[in-house]
């Protein structure tokens, strides 16, 4: 049988909302990484794909996996231990991410329709996983 001592109260301040779309993107990345890596392929077998554009794409696309792995465990950790380091870590890291997004949105070297889709999904939901981030921080540290 638990004890309540006096004086003291403890509330949860982790983010419900937050964790959640921190799994969904999870999940929704990896949609993203497969589905860019195969537009990125049949971009350079059925268009003129400079090969001096090829490698840098493929290797943005991998940067930006595993900055996305980084920020996600980050920004759990940080909302799960209610600490604000983790997910203010978490927080600079989506800059980053959206950079990259930005790219492979306007400044690729072919955009496709479908490009602009799941560009646009993923920049929503970092835009979302943004602000309730800043709330999360603003709860944990008052």
């Amino acid at each position: 049988m638990a004890v309540a001592r006096r004086g003291r109260t403890s509330s949860v301040l982790s983010s419900v909302p937050l964790q959640m779309l921190f799994y969904v993107n999870g999940i929704y990345y990896v949609f993203y990484f497969l589905a860019t890596l195969a537009m990125i392929v049949y971009k350079s077998q059925v268009f003129s794909y400079p090969d001096d554009f090829l490698g840098p794409d493929l290797a943005l696309l991998f940067i930006m996996a595993i900055l996305e792995v980084l920020r996600l465990y980050l920004g759990s950790k940080g909302n799960l231990t209610e600490e604000e380091a983790p997910l203010g870590l978490s927080l600079a890291i989506t800059v980053g991410s959206v950079i990259l997004s930005v790219y492979f949105l306007v400044w690729q070297t072919y955009v496709l329709k479908a490009d602009v889709i799941i560009n646009a999904v993923l920049l929503f939901t970092y835009g979302l996983e943004s602000v309730l981030k800043v709330i999360a921080i603003a709860a944990f540290v008052s």
